[in-house]
């Protein structure tokens, strides 16, 4: 862990010095508050917010960043998360990225200076270069979650995205599809959803199909969002036999517009989602979807932070099963 004499070593100046221009007291000139600020940048430090009689306690407390907490495959995840840490008197504390990196970087710096005892991050984000020095230099033990494709941290659970693709893929072609379409939203934003898009068209492309992609970068990843481009698709008056949807909300928003178009589902289209949620929603039209079992998943993380604070070493990288749930719209 970076400490405040590393910094004052660095910078050339005293730990009182690095102590003042960090609190924002005493007369310090700007030439020497510029660089100590440059120094605990460079090397990642983060003020301990909570110097004085707690921090000689062990932190109980483990920091969970997420991109929403209202997303419902995170609420699930943290549902069982909690479920375990719990019963070891551990709390959380839950902070989101909103997929932007520069978001991410300020809450991971705010969330170690708290000191918890581990920090669970939701991994698919372009990380900035400083969010990687905190994660690499400050100490705190840091397991990935949700991108299995990319291992980062003591431990990585999650899913793969790329096997997703394929599986959607691999469904479409057994179905004979020839004519396919993936609808999605903010996959710049997203590393996860892009690998599962690029899987699933490479591998449509690569059995001759004719594929097209349609993705909005300012659209959020609703419902109203799978509405707005599957009317752009029909208006562009291409033929389709298959739609992947980059979520279920896109998928069922998809759904409305070729059902109020006249389509008949699967018979002339074929459409499928992703991560479940619309599961516990369904009354009559049962969507085919791809998913992983989140509270199995938030279940593998409790026990990986529990086996380390006990002294064991988790496992690096656990990746958590795909499945095609069939419904009724393939």
């Amino acid at each position: 862990m970076v400490t405040l004499e590393d910094v004052a070593k660095l910078a050339n100046v005293s730990t009182m010095t690095v102590s003042k221009v960090l609190r924002g007291t005493g007369a310090i000139s700007k030439q020497t508050r510029t660089r100590v600020f440059e120094a605990a940048d460079q090397l990642g430090y983060v003020p301990n917010r909570l110097a004085g009689s707690l921090s000689a306690r062990k932190s109980m407390l483990v920091a969970v960043l997420i991109p929403s907490i209202a997303d419902t495959v995170y609420a699930e995840i943290i549902s069982s998360l909690h479920s375990l840490l719990d019963q070891a008197s551990l709390s959380i504390f839950i902070a989101e990225s909103l997929m932007d990196p520069d978001v991410e970087e300020r809450q991971v710096q705010e969330l170690l200076s708290l000191r918890p005892a581990f920090l669970v991050r939701s991994g698919g984000i372009a990380s900035t270069e400083r969010t990687k020095i905190l994660l690499q230099r400050f100490g705190v033990p840091h397991i990935q979650i949700w991108d299995g494709d990319d291992p980062q941290g003591q431990a990585t659970v999650g899913p793969s995205h790329v096997e997703a693709g394929k599986i959607a893929a691999s469904h479409f072609l057994e179905l004979g599809l020839r004519k396919v379409a993936y609808i999605g939203a903010e996959t710049h934003k997203d590393i996860c959803a892009s690998r599962r898009m690029e899987s699933f068209i490479g591998d449509m492309t690569a059995a001759g199909a004719e594929t097209r992609v349609l993705t909005e970068p300012d659209l959020p990843r609703q419902a109203e969002s799978g509405e707005l481009l599957t009317h752009r698709l029909l208006e562009d008056g291409l033929q389709v036999d298959g739609i992947f949807y980059l979520n279920d909300a896109m998928a069922i928003g998809g759904l409305r517009v070729l059902l109020k178009a006249g389509f008949r589902v699967p018979e002339d289209v074929r459409v499928m989602g992703f991560n479940g949620t619309s599961r516990e929603q369904t009354i009559n039209t049962r969507l085919t979807t791809i998913s992983t079992n989140g509270h199995e998943l938030g279940q593998t993380v409790a026990k990986a932070i529990l086996e380390n604070i006990g002294g064991r070493l988790p496992k690096s990288c656990t990746l958590c099963p795909v499945t095609l749930d069939l419904g009724n719209t393939t």
